[in-house]
């Protein structure tokens, strides 16, 4: 009578070879490729099992950068951004070459630095079909794109948009000197109001200048 193999056995932890790095179900973690040129893979752990030889493998979902999405990378995307894919894959844990961190988009915004190790993500993406999830989201300045974080705008005290300088016909340097920024179409509103009498001299307001210029 032949012998079953012993089954798989479920980790709480794993530990990356070569260092004291924990990593646990639910960790997003870089995976080293096959063709070293490229850059590491990103990857969120949902398991991590070891067989009867104790071989650790781990069940992952991967993240795809936007050049890997079937619509390619575009003005809007961030540097750090990454799609959480629907395509799920087992590897060998010792292709894990350390531990990163995935932010929500709002977080993200809110770092004072980013580090090497820090990504963001704000849509999710079908492998199969190239959709992304949600397909909508909302634009700003003239141009009309998505918020790119690392880019700075300029928020209008009139309309309260944001703006990129370059599309106000500004510089960066110029933006950042600005006490307070109108857009061209609350300028004119402007004008008209002064010239019924009717504008209120109101509190000079400091210009939120949002920087989003990011440490590599």
């Amino acid at each position: 009578m032949a012998k079953t193999k012993p089954g798989k056995k479920d980790l709480d932890s794993y530990t990356i070879k070569g260092t004291n790095k924990v990593v646990r179900p639910g960790d997003c973690v870089l995976m080293r490729p096959a063709d070293s040129d490229k850059p590491p893979y990103v990857a969120r752990v949902e398991k991590i099992e070891a067989d009867h030889r104790n071989n650790v493998k781990v069940r992952v979902r991967w993240y795809y950068r936007p050049e890997e999405s079937m619509g390619g990378r575009r003005q809007f995307h961030g540097a750090k951004e990454l799609f959480l894919s629907d395509h799920y894959d087992v590897q060998s844990a010792h292709t894990i070459e350390g531990k990163c961190t995935v932010h929500s988009f709002k977080n993200y915004t809110k770092l004072e630095n980013v580090g090497a190790e820090d990504y963001f993500c704000r849509f999710e993406y079908k492998a199969a079909t190239g959709g992304f999830t949600p397909d909508r989201v909302a634009v700003y300045c003239k141009c009309e794109m998505p918020y790119n974080p690392d880019d700075l705008m300029v928020q209008c005290e009139g309309c309260k948009d944001w703006f990129h300088p370059s599309c106000m016909g500004m510089t960066i340097e110029e933006a950042k000197k600005l006490d307070q920024f109108l857009c061209s179409d609350c300028s004119a509103d402007d004008d008209a109001k002064r010239s019924l009498n009717t504008f209120q001299v109101s509190p000079s307001v400091e210009v939120k200048v949002e920087s989003k210029r990011r440490k590599r």
